[in-house]
């Protein structure tokens, strides 16, 4: 299939080329927008291929010094480095690294912000004095036709300025389109990069567990057979469990995550399962409420 294009209605852009799926906003003087769009699209057709040239190599662990060539492969063996001595391939940092890719297309005069969304692994443009409103919604087994219709109810917003060192968003758990180790929800981090974002949202994600015979775990090469996580058991369904033993997780994940805050890696995360959350700012539980009271809250990371 070849890569493929659309123009929404609002002016965004849609690339569409095998597993990327990637919405791209940006604003500025309608000159420099334009040529951006159009050096993004350039870049973006000859990714896919790129990727698969070294594809055998980006499905091993992460392990020595880096023998990957591409640009984005290296972004992402490098984002996975800093967790080498647990399990994990560059392949957890593909969808940030793409995105960090292509905002680069971006930063030029006249374009003041920009985003580049993978999948909900976002990248980042903002020029001085300029910020943008990211809005996270927990748990996307709730998400059904109807609320995409009408309006999705976000469960919080968070502001990020051109004075923070936030560059990137990544969202990672065991309801996405990657497989997890934990039982998050959802486990969103921001970061110095999308990149380095995606890597600690996986990171943070299975570190989001608790022992339980509720939860349902098979074989990654059971459920797709070119997997990079081989036979390792990933998390395929979760019960309902008792709010101690979702508190328990919860914490587990948030002391990781705390330790990659100190190390420099995140700037913050917020951590949702069974309707319970950990942020790294508060670093203390909160329960979500009904979705009316969702819609009008607001997740703030200074």
């Amino acid at each position: 299939m070849q890569a493929q294009r659309t123009q929404l209605s609002d002016g965004r852009w849609h690339f569409q080329h095998g597993p990327m799926d990637i919405i791209i906003g940006a604003r500025g003087t309608a000159a420099a927008v334009t040529v951006a769009h159009a050096d993004a699209w350039q870049r973006f057709t000859g990714i896919l291929e790129e990727l698969v040239l070294e594809l055998a190599v980006l499905r091993t662990p992460v392990s020595g010094a880096c023998s990957l060539q591409g640009p984005i492969a290296r972004r992402m063996w490098q984002a996975c480095q800093p967790y080498e001595r647990g399990f994990i391939t560059p392949m957890a940092a593909v969808a940030g690294a793409v995105a960090q890719e292509l905002i680069d297309c971006y930063a030029r005069s006249g374009v003041a912000r920009a985003w580049i969304n993978n999948g909900g692994d976002i990248a980042l443009h903002l020029a001085p004095a300029q910020s943008v409103r990211v809005g996270l919604y927990a748990d996307l087994a709730r998400l059904n036709p109807q609320e995409i219709r009408n309006g999705i109810g976000i469960d919080g917003q968070f502001e990020v300025s051109s004075l923070m060192p936030v560059r990137g968003v990544a969202t990672s758990g065991w309801r996405g389109r990657s497989f997890s180790l934990g039982i998050a929800d959802s486990v969103t981090v921001l970061a110095l990069t999308a990149a380095q974002a995606d890597a600690a949202a996986t990171v943070i994600a299975n570190a989001v567990n608790v022992a339980d015979a509720r939860i349902e775990r098979r074989p990654a090469c059971e459920l797709k057979d070119d997997s990079d996580l081989g036979a390792i058991p990933v998390t395929v369904d979760v019960a309902p469990l008792e709010s101690k033993l979702v508190q328990q997780a919860l914490q587990a994940g948030l002391r990781r995550a705390q330790e990659l805050r100190q190390a420099g890696l995140i700037w913050s995360a917020a951590l949702v399962c069974q309707g319970q959350m950990a942020t790294t700012d508060t670093a203390k539980l909160r329960t979500l409420q009904g979705r009316p009271a969702q819609r009008q809250a607001g997740l703030v990371f200074a």
